[in-house]
């Protein structure tokens, strides 16, 4: 009800009330910082009381005894040590480097023991004063025995102990350079939507707002004239207003209920909170300036002060700003505000948004919110139209590898697999009956199943043998209320009629495509043209873009990957994020070509690579007995090894030198490795590793 105050006031200008100071002229805080420039020179060097010169001594250039006293205190000066800062002092210093908020910290007597004998206790006594007294202050006796000494209550006790430590601020003095204008304009969103008002009434309401478009001199006195203010245009805006609240209040706090269970600052007063004359949404319009009480203040959150209306106004203040303001803003304090933004209340978890202007805090709120919470629910099942409707950027995402305009045409609808599964159970169905004629002479086969179907269990994963190998089977059960054998049976009677009728003729009968196969491929046929459609009025989407000069995709869609979430963004489609995974496979086409080039190498190169660690001779001697067992081998298998290496010299012929034996099977070009100390390095054939 804050804000009706100022309705039935007849002046132009509102003041805030006396408490508020308002100065002609700002305070100005000047800083001057002086720089001197100088052009860039070449050093000289100086001797500096520091500077001494070189031992030719036994001593070193840090030992050197300084023997003048000024070089003493020049010494002492720079090398003495420091004068320890406190452990409180080095906290709040390391606090405000970081950025953070050195808040007072109020412990309870374990932390603040446990803070103060941090290398103190158990193995080493305690020795520093504050943790001798921190270790006493654990019992509840001594530090009643403290309270009753200093003559101060729990509560009391309390109470200084919360009380805020260090430099108070001084207040901050709001400065207008003239009065704050103030003016009774009705929302321009009025009517809302869905609600019909009388149109006579609301063109006389809306020249309200050509009249608020002229410039208001604030050095001119304040005007005295009804017609000038639109008192009488506002006064039929609030008549229409009640109308509206008066039959929309129960609406909407069912709604309330229905949407809103939980408590938050900011949700719409409802029961014993409600009061009648409390104000709605359609009431506030962004710009108007009302004055409110601080009710609420969230850390991470903000502030939040009550304007008359069912939401209280949302100041959005986060985390460390509350250090620098929190001497400002109380709970209980009388403000003025601005509204700055009035949203949607089912979308937005604070529907009004608003800055203070009486205190002017604005100049230490530093970390702004990037967008206005917004509520997820049930229904929101797409993303992207969520972001959308709340006014933020779109989800990034990677930018496709293929190009869509450039795929080819889909023809196979998703329900074809269906189909084909219902047309194979009705001819498994069929065959079933024709073998068994005696047991469906008089009935049907539907009439002996159950009709109870399962849909959770309807496909089972078991094994079965073929040809002596066991290997996965996939049973796919059919609900028989979903398959038209009537139809079926009719359609192979009249096939086996035809057939029948062909072989009197003596010709010879084709079975034409059968009902559920025409059915497929009506599917895929309309799947194709649907795909066809959607390329079409891609690729002319498209060219009307060019043609405009209008970017093809929407601006922020499509982003670079590394240059979002750099390079160890977490793929799971990358086998790198595998909890299996162990590398590149041995047998990979990678590593593959890597073995292909280092045989390649080594046969080029040859055996002067390889280290051996015994002893010449030794070496030699294994080396003679390969080559004597090599003599030993069959003279057939060594004419046709010659003939073979003929063949390949000839084939050779064309100037590419390129050893094809590493090309074979891995057992094969083994003989050709190197022999590391004297024996063959152990080799595994790498066929089969990964097939399970």
């Amino acid at each position: 009800m804050n804000a009706l105050k100022f309705h039935y006031h007849h002046h132009l200008f509102l003041s805030p009330p006396p408490p508020l100071p308002l100065l002609l002229r700002p305070k100005t805080l000047t800083l001057t910082l002086t720089l001197t420039l100088t052009p860039h020179r070449r050093r000289r060097r100086r001797c500096s009381p520091l500077s001494l010169p070189r031992a030719a001594g036994p001593y070193a250039a840090d030992e050197f005894p300084a023997g003048e006293p000024a070089d003493d205190e020049a010494f002492l000066a720079a090398f003495r040590p420091r004068e320890k800062e406190s452990e409180e002092e080095a906290r709040r210093r390391n606090w405000v480097e970081r950025g953070w908020a050195p808040w007072e910290e109020i412990l309870t007597p374990e932390a603040d023991f446990a803070r103060k004998s941090l290398n103190e206790g158990e193995e080493v006594p305690l020795q520093s004063p504050d943790a001798v007294e921190a270790f006493r202050m654990l019992t509840p006796s001594y530090r009643r025995r403290k309270m009753a000494e200093s003559g101060l209550s729990e509560d009391e006790y309390l109470a200084r102990q919360f009380a805020v430590k260090g430099d108070i601020p001084d207040p901050i003095e709001t400065l207008w350079d003239g009065p704050l204008a103030l003016r009774l304009v009705p929302p321009r969103d009025w009517p809302p939507p869905g609600w019909e008002v009388d149109p006579a009434e609301l063109e006389f309401i809306r020249e309200a707002h050509r009249m608020q478009a002229e410039r208001v001199d604030l050095d001119a006195e304040p005007e005295k004239d009804k017609e000038a203010v639109a008192l009488e245009r506002y006064k039929v805006f609030l008549k229409q207003y009640k109308e509206w609240a008066a039959a929309n209040r129960d609406r909407l706090e069912e709604e309330s209920y229905k949407f809103d269970q939980d408590y938050y600052p900011g949700r719409r007063k409802r029961g014993k909170d409600y009061k009648e004359d409390m104000l709605e949404l359609p009431f506030f319009y962004p710009g108007q300036i009302c004055r409110g009480k601080v009710v609420t203040l969230h850390l991470h959150q903000g502030a939040f002060v009550d304007i008359g209306c069912v939401h209280d106004g949302w100041v959005p203040i986060k985390g460390n700003d509350w250090y620098w303001i929190r001497h400002h803003i109380k709970v209980g304090m009388h403000v003025f505000v601005e509204i700055l933004a009035k949203r949607d209340p089912y979308r937005f978890r604070f529907p009004i948004e608003m800055r203070f202007v009486y205190p002017n805090i604005d100049h230490l709120i530093f970390n702004r919110f990037d967008f206005p919470p917004i509520f997820h629910r049930e229904e929101d099942t797409n993303p992207e139209e969520l972001w959308r409707e709340s006014g933020r950027p779109p989800i990034p995402r990677k930018r496709p590898t293929v190009k869509m305009e450039e795929q080819s045409l889909l023809s196979d609808h998703p329900y074809v697999d269906k189909l084909w599964q219902l047309h194979n159970a009705e001819q498994m169905i069929l065959d079933h009956e024709e073998e068994n004629p005696d047991k469906y002479k008089d009935k049907k086969y539907e009439s002996t199943v159950d009709t109870t179907f399962d849909e959770e269990n309807s496909v089972e994963y078991t094994k079965a043998y073929y040809k002596k190998a066991l290997l996965p089977k996939t049973i796919l059960n059919t609900n028989i209320k979903e398959l038209d054998l009537d139809a079926a049976r009719a359609e192979r009677q009249l096939n086996k009629k035809l057939k029948k009728e062909a072989e009197e003729r003596g010709e010879e009968y084709k079975v034409p495509k059968l009902r559920r196969n025409v059915e497929m491929d009506e599917y895929d046929l309309m799947h194709w043209r649907r795909s066809l459609e959607e390329r079409e009025a891609l690729i002319r989407d498209i060219s009307c873009r060019k043609a405009l000069g209008l970017p093809i995709e929407e601006p922020g869609r499509y982003v670079d990957e590394k240059k979002v979430w750099g390079k160890d963004h977490y793929d799971p489609t990358s086998p790198l994020y595998r909890y299996d995974y162990w590398g590149e496979p041995k047998n990979s086409e990678k590593s593959k070509q890597e073995r292909m080039t280092e045989d390649h190498n080594q046969s080029i190169v040859g055996k002067g690579t390889v280290w051996y660690e015994m002893s010449y001779e030794e070496a030699i001697e294994q080396r003679m007995q390969r080559e004597a067992e090599a003599k030993a081998k069959p003279k057939e298998q060594a004419e046709e090894n010659n003939q073979e290496e003929e063949e390949e010299e000839e084939d050779d012929d064309d100037g590419i030198d390129f050893d094809y034996s590493i090309l074979d099977a891995p057992s094969a070009s083994s003989t050709s490795k190197p022999v590391v100390n004297g024996t063959e390095s152990p080799r595994m054939s790498d066929e089969g590793m990964f097939e399970n």
